[in-house]
């Protein structure tokens, strides 16, 4: 298998992975799992209501369909940075990534 399909094959793991991850969360405390996956009520209904072939359908794709969240400077390195109050930064993550706006439909 060459790199390029390593790649490929890895992607289509992590998809599956996340998808399943975020139905479950979803499931498990849809208002708690919107706000960690960052993600509107509708598209939270759309994903918690996919069936399990859906939801491999839409993991074989060759695009990442999970993101990185941490845009900017402060979010990042509230998370990386060690400090004596590891509570407090957690907690300044939390708030910084609150004012993001929620995934929508295009």
């Amino acid at each position: 298998m060459d790199r390029s399909s390593e790649t490929l094959e890895s992607i289509r793991e992590i998809n599956l992975s996340y998808l399943m991850l975020a139905q479950r969360m979803l499931r498990e405390d849809k208002p708690v799992g919107m706000f960690r996956l960052g993600l509107s009520s509708e598209l939270a209904d759309l994903l918690g209501a996919l069936s399990l072939a859906q939801i491999v359908r839409l993991a074989s794709s060759d695009q990442l369909l999970c993101f990185f969240r941490f845009d900017d400077h402060a979010m990042l390195s509230a998370l990386t940075q060690t400090s004596k109050h590891a509570d407090v930064a957690a907690t300044h993550a939390a708030i910084l990534l609150a004012g993001q706006p929620a995934g929508q439909f295009a």
